[in-house]
C-alpha cells in the first residue's frame, strides 16, 4: 500500500488524497533518513529544495556575527521548509540540523509545481502553514522581549512534548541543546530549569527532562507562577 511508504497521516499537508494520488507523490518525493545532530541545510546549499518532515524534529536557526545561533523555528511532523520560490519560501542565512532521529521527504522545483497546479487543496494548506509559522516566529520575539528565561524555558519544553497532556514524557536534551533552543546561555538554563523543578513541574535527568506537569508547565510560560514544592 502507498500509505507503508508514505505515511500521509503524518503530513497534514497532504491529508484527505486517495492511496493512488499518495503513491503518485512518494514517487517523487525519496525521503532522507538523519541522525541527531546532522546538518540538513546550510547557507551555502543552492539548489531548490522543499524538505517535509515525516518524523522527528528540525530546528531552524542563524548564526550571529560573534559565533551565537539564535533559534528562528521548531519544525515537527507534517511541517514544510526549504528554499522553493515559487512557494515564497526561503532559508536566506538559516541552517537547519535534527533535532534527534528524523525521516525527511524532499521535493525539487519542478515536483512542488507540478503539485500546486494539480492539487489547490495543497497549495491551500501550505500557505495556511507559512502564515501560521509567520505568526509563531513572532510570538517567538515577544517571547524573547517580554518573558523571563524560566518561562522560555517552559515553553519551548512544552512544544517538545506530545500533545497528550500526559505527565512523565521524556525530553532527551542536554541544558545546552534546550539553551540554544530558547535563545540563551547554559548557565541560565540550568537556573530555570531548577526553578521549574522546584515547582514540581519537571524532573531532571542526565540528558534529559521529565515532564512532570504538561498543564502546569504551559501555565507557568504563561506568567502564571505558582509556588516550589511544598511551599504554601
Amino acid at each position: 500500500m502507498a500509505h507503508d511508504h508514505w505515511c500521509s497521516s503524518e503530513v497534514a499537508v497532504f491529508q484527505d488524497l486517495t492511496d493512488t494520488e499518495m503513491a503518485s507523490i512518494g514517487a517523487q518525493a525519496p525521503t532522507r533518513s538523519l541522525p541527531a545532530g546532522e546538518t540538513i541545510y546550510s547557507p551555502r546549499d543552492r539548489a531548490e529544495t522543499m524538505y517535509i518532515v515525516k518524523r522527528g524534529r528540525v530546528r531552524l536557526y542563524r548564526v550571529a556575527d560573534d559565533g551565537r545561533t539564535v533559534t528562528t523555528g521548531l519544525m515537527g511532523s507534517g511541517a514544510i521548509f526549504g528554499e522553493m520560490e515559487v512557494l515564497g519560501l526561503h532559508m536566506g542565512g538559516t541552517w537547519a540540523e535534527a533535532l534527534d532521529e528524523s525521516v525527511l521527504h524532499l521535493m525539487s522545483h519542478d515536483d512542488v509545481r507540478g503539485l500546486l497546479l494539480s492539487d489547490p487543496r495543497i497549495a491551500t494548506r501550505i500557505a495556511e502553514q507559512l502564515g501560521a509559522r509567520l505568526t509563531q516566529l513572532e510570538q517567538r520575539l515577544v517571547d524573547m522581549a517580554c518573558k523571563s528565561v524560566a518561562e522560555r524555558t517552559a515553553k519551548t519544553l512544552s512544544t517538545l512534548i506530545a500533545p497528550t497532556g500526559n505527565s512523565g514524557q521524556e525530553i532527551r536534551l542536554t541544558h545546552e541543546q534546550l539553551a540554544r533552543l530558547t535563545g540563551t546561555t547554559r548557565e541560565r538554563t540550568t537556573k530555570a530549569l531548577g526553578e521549574l523543578a522546584d515547582c514540581g513541574l519537571v524532573r531532571l535527568r542526565r540528558g534529559q527532562v521529565v515532564v512532570i506537569d504538561p498543564l502546569g508547565l504551559v501555565a507557568f510560560a504563561d506568567g502564571g507562577h505558582r509556588s516550589p514544592a511544598g511551599v504554601a
